[in-house]
């Protein structure tokens, strides 16, 4: 008998399941959230509220049509943070460490199945999937203990709770939080001056956004070597130094920015280093966190523009957070500067681009595009938002990060669909989703011929 329930799936592709995995964690988490044991009310929740929170929570956004504390009683709560922390690792990274910690080995299908998810290789998958769940537990643990600190002297015992809820939402990148206990809707503004609250949830963003790939890099390359007196230090790889490089960029031009356009608006009235622990924060939540210290809404539009370009590159691959990822901003950065310079061809530090990467680079930014501007449309088509908070919506939805300028809890049927699907979308990677739909059992390699002495960039994008 399981044989045959098995059959179906023993052919699919590896990343047609891992599309699949997702949704399946979605239409489970909905149909739990649906049932009156998860509302503080006692009451039945709307299935589109319930698809809209499930999808949320699983693809790690944070956009939600009501404050998660309000509505959601402890069930509910426990429901959306184990959501979002199967979402943000992924059921294919902890059904890999579960076949690992009891057989100790794993078939080529899961072997497969593994790399694909992880965007790894398969020689190091067993490693990566370790440093991956052991680097994720410990994060959420110390962002938790630190958490405490500040939570359990305000809340007593359910600061306990909160700090553990907050750093699993905030290391998978998710944005939601349960402090509307004492201030409904309002994130993490009441900390807006509190570097203990921010610099952790800002640290966990950051550190939860680089990519596991690269955090297994720079164990293997940098601190194992320490750890075992080795005088002799590995390089990292060029996937490790353009993700690094780029994050920090971001984040320092994303700080400075919001500092000096915020400056007399949403950071009036704070000392100086409050508007400066407000600017960094914001600017690592805009890498797909969904955390608030300042109220989104009343920010001003060339910062809200600011926002969405941060939101739209997003976070890192293989990472908790979306968007169309660093590397695939690179690429496209690289290869403008590289056609302006008459080269047939992508070059970064000395290393060539094959094509595939660069028309995959294209085909997940121009899907990610259409896709923004097709929902920033269905929503000012059905609900009377402005243009401006519409296309922040919708950027944020696709690049699961969850900031909303007060747009969520106005949103109809239609819209709250629309924006499910693109968190969905920007969750599995909009190539990731083709390709599911589209491959057969079989399918031929490209063959690329190289005629160029410069050794080829392995950089996986998207």
């Amino acid at each position: 008998m399981s044989s045959k329930i098995r059959s179906p799936f023993r052919n699919t592709p590896p990343i047609r399941l891992i599309v699949l995995s997702f949704m399946l964690v979605i239409l489970t988490g909905t149909i739990l959230l649906i049932f009156p044991f998860c509302s503080r009310n006692g009451s039945f929740t709307a299935p589109i509220d319930a698809l809209f929170v499930a999808t949320s929570a699983t693809c790690v956004t944070g956009l939600s049509p009501f404050d998660t504390w309000t509505h959601w009683n402890e069930v509910g709560q426990l429901v959306i943070i184990l959501l979002i922390q199967v979402g943000g690792l992924g059921l294919v990274t902890f059904t890999t460490g579960v076949t690992m910690l009891l057989r100790r080995k794993m078939g080529l299908k899961e072997l497969r199945l593994a790399v694909e998810n992880a965007n790894g290789e398969s020689g190091l998958i067993r490693h990566l999937i370790r440093i991956t769940l052991g680097f994720t537990f410990s994060c959420e643990l110390l962002g938790a203990l630190l958490l405490m600190i500040r939570f359990v002297p305000i809340y007593g015992p359910y600061g306990i709770w909160i700090s553990v809820f907050t750093a699993i939402s905030a290391f998978c990148n998710a944005g939601f939080d349960i402090l509307g206990l004492s201030n409904p809707g309002q994130s993490l503004i009441p900390y807006v001056a509190d570097p203990l609250v921010c610099v952790t949830v800002a640290t966990l963003l950051v550190v939860g956004g680089l990519g596991f790939v690269v955090v297994s890099d720079i164990f293997y390359a940098k601190i194992r070597p320490h750890l075992l007196h080795q005088d002799h230090l590995h390089r990292l790889s060029l996937q490790s130094k353009l993700v690094l490089y780029c994050s920090t960029a971001l984040l320092l031009v994303g700080a400075i920015l919001f500092f000096f356009l915020e400056d007399h608006n949403t950071l009036e009235g704070l000392s100086l280093g409050a508007k400066i622990n407000a600017s960094f924060f914001q600017s690592a939540s805009a890498r797909t966190a969904g955390f608030a210290s300042v109220p989104i809404a009343s920010e001003l539009d060339i910062t809200k523009i600011v926002t969405i370009l941060l939101m739209f590159i997003g976070a890192s691959p293989g990472s908790t957070g979306g968007g169309i990822k660093t590397t695939t901003f690179v690429v496209l950065v690289f290869t403008v500067i590289s056609v302006l310079h008459n080269k047939t061809y992508t070059v970064i530090q000395h290393h060539r681009v094959s094509q595939h990467i660069v028309y995959r680079s294209l085909a997940i930014c121009s899907v990610a595009l259409l896709t923004v501007i097709l929902t920033t449309c269905v929503i000012t088509f059905c609900d009377p938002i402005n243009g401006i908070d519409a296309l922040f919506e919708s950027t944020s939805a696709f690049a699961t990060v969850g900031l909303s300028a007060d747009v969520t809890s106005r949103l109809t049927f239609w819209p709250k669909l629309a924006l499910s699907f693109t968190m969905y979308l920007g969750r599995v990677g909009p190539v990731s989703l083709g390709l599911s739909m589209l491959l057969h059992r079989h399918q031929d390699k490209d063959i690329i011929r190289t005629d160029c002495i410069l050794p080829e960039a392995k950089i996986s994008v998207g």
